[in-house]
């Protein structure tokens, strides 16, 4: 089950109970994950230091999109406790794509949102999954290991960079490929 987290949640369903039970079941599954993550969203905190990471990025001119499969109930609960709002250059969430990751489709729409080129642009992610979705789409990505993936396995996947978690990412930030 593990190795499915980071794909949309109808790809990680077909993954893990096969495309007719995920078809079968699906809609239920979503609904019910959807009522147990609000009902718990009181315990939900950002990862250590991703505001101060999210801020000092777009306090450096740099345009950062922030880009999830989340719900739009689900997603008013991430915006409310990572509080970047106002400094990032746009949000692409579930609604805003048709194929999940590992397709590239939310990393282009998270392009078009900024605005940049895909040689121009940094995904910063947790999963393989991550990293195949920005690499279909010319997008190189740094990676921490939050998402509990091993770095063997997110370097074999392509990731540029590896970091252990995000406040790592930010204390390295001034000799990181994001800067650089």
């Amino acid at each position: 089950m593990h190795r499915a987290i980071g794909k949309g949640s109808g790809k990680l369903l077909s993954t893990l109970l096969g495309d007719e039970d995920a078809d079968r079941i699906g809609d239920r599954a979503k609904e019910l994950h959807s009522r147990f993550y609000l009902e718990s969203a009181e315990l939900l905190r950002p990862f250590d230091r991703a505001p101060d990471l999210v801020r000092e990025l777009a306090g450096r001119g740099l345009r950062v999109v922030l880009a999830t499969s989340a719900a739009p109930d689900e997603l008013k609960e991430l915006r409310r406790v990572l509080d970047v709002d106002d400094v990032v250059t746009g949000i692409v969430s579930g609604d805003d794509v048709d194929a999940t990751k590992p397709d590239p489709e939310p990393v282009i729409a998270a392009l078009e949102k900024a605005g940049t080129a895909p040689e121009e642009t940094i995904f910063v992610g947790d999963a393989v999954w991550d990293v195949h979705a920005a690499e279909k789409a010319g997008v190189r990505t740094v990676s921490v290991l939050s998402g509990g993936i091993g770095p063997g396995e997110l370097s074999d996947a392509g990731a540029v960079a590896i970091y252990d978690d995000v406040a790592a990412l930010l204390a390295g930030l001034d000799d990181s490929v994001l800067i650089g």
